[in-house]
């Protein structure tokens, strides 16, 4: 099974390089002011996981500048899980107005994206 994952794995990040989205041009003020408000985010994501390759395909078509963290290293494994109550990926970290939210489905990451961004 391990075998199975691990070129499915490197099939998906292969994929993900040939068509990889065009990111979104801005005005400079306009992305810097996009930078200040994506700057107390982090994307939690393993690099072969199908959804958290879909999040960041997202978060490259918007030109989004997100902090991406992997979660398979211990410190940022247990961040996940003592912060966040679960270790799952993607998981979104916004800090906003010293109040931390935790979103943790692909879905509801990238429709909060484009409610925020798009």
């Amino acid at each position: 099974m391990f075998i199975i994952r691990w070129i499915l794995g490197r099939i998906i990040l292969l994929l993900n390089f040939v068509f990889t989205p065009t990111k979104l041009k801005r005005e400079i003020q306009e992305q810097a002011k996009i930078d200040a408000q994506t700057k107390n985010m982090q994307l939690y994501q393993y690099q072969a996981c199908p959804f958290c390759v879909k999040v960041r395909r997202e978060i490259r078509r918007q030109g989004l500048n997100i902090n991406i963290i992997d979660a398979k290293q211990a410190q940022h494994k247990e961040v996940l899980a003592n912060q966040g109550g679960k270790i799952q990926v993607p998981c979104l970290r916004i800090e906003e107005n010293n109040k931390v939210v935790w979103l943790y489905e692909s879905s509801a990451i990238i429709a909060h994206l484009n409610t925020r961004f798009a």
